[in-house]
């Protein structure tokens, strides 16, 4: 079973207003696969992402072997569990994408608040 904390004030302000954040997932193995670049958004004490191109993507299959990696955004680096969500919290999720990202054509909103995205949505626990 994996142990985790809740995110330090400080990480969650830095981590959640971070534009985008690196990924990293743990292989079977133990070592961490390539770093991802993908967006970030925080939910009230909770930061959620996402694979904009659905459970195809090789980061997010990446993510199904252990439900553990690495992340790092504006200076903070952290050992996570990746939490897999659906229900009302994606909703919400849907809606800081949409605030956050506002500036982005209607197209790329659409893209990450899609179904097929939401499907992919994980909560970043702080291990």
């Amino acid at each position: 079973m994996t142990t985790t904390a809740p995110w330090l004030d400080d990480e969650l302000d830095r981590v959640g207003s971070a534009e985008e954040i690196e990924v990293a997932s743990r292989r079977r193995e133990g070592e961490l696969s390539s770093w991802r670049t993908i967006w970030v958004v925080r939910v009230g004490d909770g930061i959620y992402v996402r694979s904009v191109n659905g459970p195809t993507s090789a980061w997010f299959r990446g993510t199904r072997t252990r439900h553990e990696g690495r992340v790092e955004a504006d200076g903070v680096e952290k050992d996570v569990a990746f939490e897999d969500l659906d229900g009302e919290t994606n909703d919400a999720v849907d809606a800081a994408y949409r605030t956050k990202d506002s500036r982005y054509s209607a197209n790329t909103i659409q893209r990450i608040t899609s179904s097929t995205a939401g499907s992919t949505t994980m909560r970043l626990l702080p291990r």
